[in-house]
């Protein structure tokens, strides 16, 4: 009997260790897609919601979503009949993957696991970027392929889909010398991808994205030292630690910040592209993009400033508070943090509406919202808007996933993708309209008996100050990437525009730019 329909034959694995039903699991996933069997794919998927009920460890929770979210993504393989299906915007099999992916992640990330199992961590961060770059979120994916590149730097298929996103990456660029910086970068992976060794199937998909460069880059451009490390990072110790930092964190608005901590990549280069405007019209695009971008350059410096600082401020002096005895934690640069998540979190919204305005999606300007945007009234309903549902923006793409990360307290759209996304828009909510209250260090969380406790503030959103910190950051990772595929979408936009456009003669208007010295403008003082 063909080893596929033993496997396939068992309907219960109560009997097996927790190691050995989680085993189970994933051979059956890949013996059924090996055959193109979607039933004993959906059967691991049953048989796996059993395991649950035991008592795993991180690693065995870790491995056992990630054999899941491979099961999804076989589903989601076998389903894609042509290229349309790729263009599909709503894939329930790849949110499900994402999901799992996810909670892979945030287990094995658990108790060092991922340090004492580098060999199965590098296939759950390679994995999931390979899933956030197909669906176009190819900035976020980077990110994990180094993560897994962090922990084995010669994990060829973590490299070689690198240099495979990276060459997809530079294709949306507008500018032309990122660009080449992007190719190069990503033939060099695949070079050494392949000299390393690969899975057999991914060998030839590796070789078409080498050969394909070999078009694009000269033997000269395949040779050249490029040199990103030899710029300044500015003439104060004070300067140079913040873009030291920011490179660390990739919150610099320029892509090559994505490739490294390149010094080169220390400015926010990144703006609009050129857009055709009708006759009468002003900039109005640049100037909203220049605004989004200064929001965040400025909510960047905010935490920067403040996050695990400690000193006191003369501001904070003689302010009279009371210590409700559950190391409640207060100053100047608490709020600092505080309003860098708020601007960071207030972009998504903002960005939608750039959206609605620049694709015109004629939504009303009070229903505007980034989670619900892409849908035809009544939105709970999920219908995708027609123009959206049926564009090859790839950029615009992976704004609409990134949408799916916030949670919002509407029917439909209270499930996802991001685990800790419903805690991230009560903190969002209590900040803007009730009370986030922060800890210091020897805070234990709240009490078991919620509501019993005399000291439990049923006012408050509890949370310790170094989880706060770390959910900022994340949002100002997100809003940095949500910044970029905006950018990307209105090239790919113009770009679109320009082909279907009759061909005429566009006047160009070139915008001056605003010197470091005119930004704050002329005004009185009021001191």
């Amino acid at each position: 009997m063909n080893p596929y329909y033993k496997l396939f034959a068992i309907k219960d694995l109560s009997g097996m260790s927790a190691d050995l039903a989680i085993e189970h699991i994933g051979i059956l996933t890949d013996r059924a897609f090996e055959l193109r069997k979607s039933e004993g794919i959906r059967q691991a998927i049953a048989l796996s919601e059993r395991i649950w009920e035991r008592k795993l460890t991180a690693y065995q929770t870790a491995i056992l979503h990630y054999h899941i979210a491979n099961a999804w993504g076989n589903l989601h393989k076998l389903s894609i009949t042509g290229p349309a299906d790729l263009w599909k915007w709503e894939q329930a099999e790849v949110e499900s993957q994402l999901i799992h992916l996810r909670r892979a992640v945030i287990a094995i990330q658990k108790d060092n696991v991922e340090q004492r199992f580098k060999r199965q961590a590098c296939p759950i961060y390679t994995n999931l970027a390979g899933t956030l770059s197909q669906i176009g979120r190819f900035v976020e994916a980077v990110a994990y392929w180094d993560k897994a590149l962090d922990f084995i730097p010669d994990f060829s298929m973590a490299r070689g889909n690198r240099g495979a996103g990276l060459v997809h990456y530079a294709h949306s660029l507008y500018d032309d010398a990122h660009a080449l910086i992007f190719f190069r970068h990503a033939y060099d992976d695949l070079e050494s991808a392949l000299k390393k060794g690969v899975e057999p199937h991914a060998r030839p998909v590796f070789e078409g994205y080498r050969k394909e460069l070999k078009k694009v880059l000269s033997a000269d451009a395949l040779k050249a030292r490029i040199d990103l490390s030899s710029f300044s990072l500015g003439e104060s110790d004070e300067a140079v630690d913040y873009k030291k930092w920011c490179l660390k964190n990739r919150l610099f608005l320029n892509p090559l910040n994505d490739l490294g901590e390149y010094p080169a990549a220390a400015s926010d280069i990144l703006s609009t592209p050129s857009i055709v405007m009708k006759k009468g019209e002003t900039p109005y695009f640049h100037g909203y993009y220049n605004q989004l971008k200064q929001e965040l350059v400025s909510a960047r410096w905010l935490y920067y400033e403040s996050a695990g600082r400690a000193e006191k401020h003369f501001s904070d002096e003689n302010v009279l508070l009371f210590d409700t005895l559950d190391g409640p934690v207060y100053g100047l640069a608490v709020e600092k943090e505080k309003l860098s998540f708020r601007m960071a979190y207030s972009l998504f919204d903002k960005i939608a509406f750039f959206l609605n305005r620049y694709l015109n999606i004629h939504m009303e300007d009070k229903k505007v919202n980034f989670r619900t945007l892409w849908y035809l009234f009544p939105v709970k309903a999920k219908k995708l808007r027609e123009k959206l549902a049926d564009s090859q923006n790839w950029p615009l793409r992976g704004l609409f996933w990134l949408s799916k990360e916030l949670y919002e307290d509407k029917e439909g759209f209270k499930d996802a993708l991001e685990p800790e996304a419903r805690q991230i828009h009560a903190i969002r909510n209590h900040l803007e309209h009730k009370y986030l209250k922060l800890h210091d260090s020897s805070w234990q969380g709240p009490s078991a008996d919620e509501g019993v406790d005399d000291f439990d503030d049923s006012l408050e959103f509890s949370l310790s100050r170094m989880d706060f910190e770390a959910r900022t950051l994340r949002i100002l990772k997100m809003a940095r990437a949500a910044l970029i595929y905006l950018s990307l979408t209105v090239h790919a936009e113009e770009s679109r525009r320009s082909l279907a456009r009759e061909e005429e003669e566009i006047p160009v208007m070139e915008l001056p730019i605003i010197g470091s010295d005119m930004k704050n403008g002329s005004t009185q003082s009021h001191r």
